[in-house]
């Protein structure tokens, strides 16, 4: 997907979970904070920040300014390892314990 059809409001990713037509906007936004909130606490210790854009897209930066945004959050990982320029291994002992405290 193109930048301009993302920030347009593409296709909705399996990552959003079932969509309701019944649900209230307002649960979704409350569940993406909340996913923010989960997501920054994991990336932290590699000095990543993740924001939303628009409900639509998420910016991926440092607290150098580099950055980058994208669609969904199976970007958020490939971009975070980019910017920071290392691999981030989600198994690794001593990340584990730093998320543990």
């Amino acid at each position: 997907m193109c930048g301009l059809c993302g920030a347009l409001g593409g296709e909705d990713n399996w990552t959003m979970g079932a969509v309701d037509p019944g649900r209230a906007s307002h649960l979704r936004r409350q569940e993406r904070r909340y996913r923010l909130v989960m997501i920054n606490r994991a990336l932290a210790p590699f000095r990543v920040v993740v924001d939303d854009f628009q409900g639509q897209a998420y910016v991926v930066r440092t607290l150098t300014g580099a950055q980058e945004l994208v669609t969904d959050l199976g970007g958020i990982w490939p971009a975070a390892e980019r910017l920071s320029s290392r691999a981030i291994d989600p198994l690794d002992e001593t990340y584990l314990r730093s998320l543990s405290r």
